[in-house]
């Protein structure tokens, strides 16, 4: 399949700037994949349409204040930035070895092994090697603990490019359930949740359970080849728990419905079962890179909420996947426009049957 065939036209209006209050009185579409109808309502509206005994799976990654604003210096201390200008480095992910990280820089072209970034007097990395795939491996005199806490410390939000505005609170980009440090973007369909939903959900007897992928390269980097199939996706750490594992094998085994709260929990739980060559999860931690397109088999997840994505990008792919009917999901989004639904992270939701 070629990337164009993932296009559709948004005005720029549509891409929200920040998030509704409270969150879930955010717009909800409704997509039966199956009779391919759609309702719109509230996303507190959700509540009609689940059941008691659904299992609802999310991403409980916490976001970190990845992007970081430093002085490019040469290993011997000598500024290589003229005018002042400054360098952005966007902490991607550790490695295995301690304190080297991937990053990503701007403007890259300066960046060059052998010199050093500084961004506070007791925080600085120096970069070791630039990779052909763009990015570039750094090393920190911290381990990953501390480099994240300087990070949260001088660092920024990791907003995506086209919200403008920096939120002056980490927890604006952040969902209410988020425990687990590692994120450089937030699971975004969370965003809809409160802890009021949470509870009336909890008490019409929905059972919740969790796991963790930190949103990296994989989930946002665009797809730049002509054909999808030619499209490498990044790998992502992910961790399901054993008591989260038996929490959606028994909801398989019983016929309750495993629904995934965002395309991160969807890769997860479908990259694990893939991984294992199972139609179920058990606990694992470690990476995935898999690339849901159309044609994938699903075999845990049975419904999925989801927001608007980019034009062409894998999320979009993932959606169109799941749905079985890519030209149905681009009408899906077509009426989503029409209805001034709100686009991308801080928009408005989709719940696919």
């Amino acid at each position: 399949m070629l990337t164009s065939e993932f296009d559709y036209n948004l005005p720029k209006d549509l891409i929200a700037q920040s998030p509704i209050r409270p969150r879930d009185r955010s717009k909800l579409m409704v997509v039966d994949r199956k009779d391919n109808t759609i309702e719109h309502c509230h996303f507190c509206d959700i509540t009609k349409y689940l059941n008691k005994g659904d299992l609802i799976v999310w991403n409980n990654s916490k976001v970190f204040k990845a992007r970081l604003y430093g002085r490019l210096v040469s290993s011997t201390g000598r500024n290589l930035i003229k005018h002042g200008r400054d360098i952005e480095i966007f902490l991607v992910r550790p490695t295995e070895n301690v304190g080297v990280w991937q990053v990503l820089a701007r403007p890259g072209r300066h960046v060059r092994a052998g010199a050093k970034v500084s961004f506070a007097k007791d925080f600085y990395c120096d970069v070791l090697v630039k990779k052909r795939d763009g990015t570039i491996l750094v090393q920190f005199e911290d381990e990953e603990r501390m480099v994240r806490n300087k990070a949260n410390k001088y660092g920024h939000i990791p907003v995506p490019p086209y919200v403008k505005d920096e939120p002056h609170e980490l927890d604006i980009y952040q969902t209410v359930y988020a425990k687990n440090e590692g994120s450089v973007a937030a699971p975004t369909a969370g965003f809809h949740f409160t802890d009021s939903l949470i509870k009336k959900l909890k008490d019409m007897r929905v059972d919740f359970t969790d796991l963790t992928l930190h949103v990296g390269l994989g989930t946002f980097l665009p797809v730049k080849s002509e054909r999808i199939e030619d499209h490498t996706m990044h790998s992502e750490w992910v961790e399901i728990s054993q008591d989260s594992a038996k929490k959606i094998n028994l909801a398989k085994k019983e016929g309750r419905r495993v629904i995934a709260v965002g395309t991160t929990t969807v890769r997860t739980l479908e990259g694990v079962s893939k991984i294992l060559r199972k139609n179920k999860v058990d606990a694992y931690k470690g990476e995935i890179d898999i690339f849901i397109k159309p044609g994938f088999e699903f075999k845990v997840v049975d419904a999925m909420i989801t927001n608007f994505h980019l034009p062409k990008s894998t999320l979009l792919m993932l959606v169109a996947a799941f749905s079985g009917d890519r030209e149905f999901i681009l009408d899906c989004y077509k009426k989503a426009v029409e209805n001034k639904y709100r686009f991308y992270s801080f928009g408005d939701a989709m719940y696919i049957t």
